[in-house]
């Protein structure tokens, strides 16, 4: 199993400091460092901006979002940060969500799967330096009628396949991941529960491809906190976890409220959601069970940790993202070195 580091999103002041983290995961040999875009700092310019500036940590995209940009243009920027990095890039694609992809982008949140297999069919063929032709619901290459011909990438790509990853949490968006990607990005990964909440669903694409999971990334972003009181550590991702599981979409559409549900977490799951959409987020967060927060992050002294990063191992998880608690750079970059010490202890290095 291999250790990622995930600097979520720029522009909130600690800039320089999550440059400095990406770089002392270059040299850790951490294998790849995540940027995350929502309606504020975008993935492409700082992942340009990191890669610039490291050696060999790959660089990739948790996520570009497919309602952001045509997919000919995210097959134009994956090229171009390939070669820039000089192959170090990974390709991460989502849908995000109705509030963002219709309120920041204005592009309709529907038919979320077909959207994202029609994207990933033309990046594909785009990447592949094919003239690229589509006839889809979504999209339609060349426009028909019109002056428009089929073209085909100028940019020759570092590598001739660029890992490409999907964001995914409900179990058809995970089994079309594992029948169209080569890799998935998952949250609120719990081990006890990996075979129902995520690796079942993935399994059943990679079938329907032909494939097993052998060789498919599977990459959860796992919170961390480092210190010897565990009570107190996973009190600092209660409002984290109240965010996504209570608030992140609608009483009717959040994915991280489902994901609670299917592990177990029925009753719970309602009233953190009831809690945080009444305004109650207080409420909301003392609600969460903390086996629940103690199960999806990566809490206490080293040994802990190293024991819970076997458990993520024998699960099937192949690359282990990080995102360290902690305001200062001093308390991130300490996180960084037990995540690698911790590895080490569990014999996965």
């Amino acid at each position: 199993m291999k250790l990622g580091i995930n600097l979520g999103y720029w522009g909130a002041g600690m800039d320089a400091d999550n440059l400095a983290v990406a770089r002392e995961a270059d040299r850790l040999g951490y294998a790849v460092c995540w940027a995350a875009e929502a309606y504020g700092s975008d993935a492409p310019t700082v992942l340009s901006w990191v890669a610039a500036q490291t050696e060999r940590i790959d660089v990739g995209s948790a996520i570009f979002q497919i309602p952001a940009r045509t997919p000919t243009m995210t097959a134009m920027t994956a090229a171009t940060l390939d070669s820039l990095s000089g192959g170090r890039f990974r390709l991460g694609l989502g849908v995000s969500g109705p509030q963002v992809s219709e309120g920041w982008y204005g592009v309709k949140f529907d038919k979320p799967l077909a959207r994202t297999r029609e994207y990933v069919e033309i990046i594909r063929k785009a990447m592949a330096r094919e003239r690229v032709s589509h006839a889809g619901e979504h999209w339609t290459l060349p426009l028909p009628g019109g002056p428009g011909k089929p073209l085909k990438l100028t940019v020759h790509p570092v590598r001739e396949h660029i890992p490409l990853y999907i964001a995914a949490i409900g179990p058809k968006n995970l089994e079309q991941t594992g029948e169209i990607a080569d890799g998935a990005l998952v949250i609120f990964f719990a081990p006890e529960h990996a075979e129902e909440t995520t690796l079942g669903a993935l399994r059943a694409g990679r079938e329907k491809a032909g494939k097993t999971l052998e060789g498919f990334d599977i990459v959860p972003t796992v919170p961390m906190a480092v210190g010897e009181d565990v009570d107190a550590l996973a009190d600092l991702f209660r409002p984290y976890t109240a965010l996504y599981v209570g608030g992140m979409g609608s009483a009717k559409q959040n994915f991280y409220n489902k994901l609670a549900r299917r592990m177990g977490y029925e009753k719970e799951a309602a009233e953190i959601q009831e809690k945080y959409l009444s305004g109650d987020k207080a409420g909301a967060a003392a609600a969460i069970p903390r086996q629940l927060i103690d199960s999806t992050t990566l809490l206490g002294p080293v040994e802990r940790i190293a024991d819970r990063m076997q458990a993520y191992a024998d699960a099937g998880v192949t690359t282990l993202s990080l995102a360290p608690a902690g305001l200062t750079l001093d308390e991130r970059i300490a996180a960084l070195r037990t995540g690698v010490e911790a590895l080490e202890r569990a014999g996965l290095a």
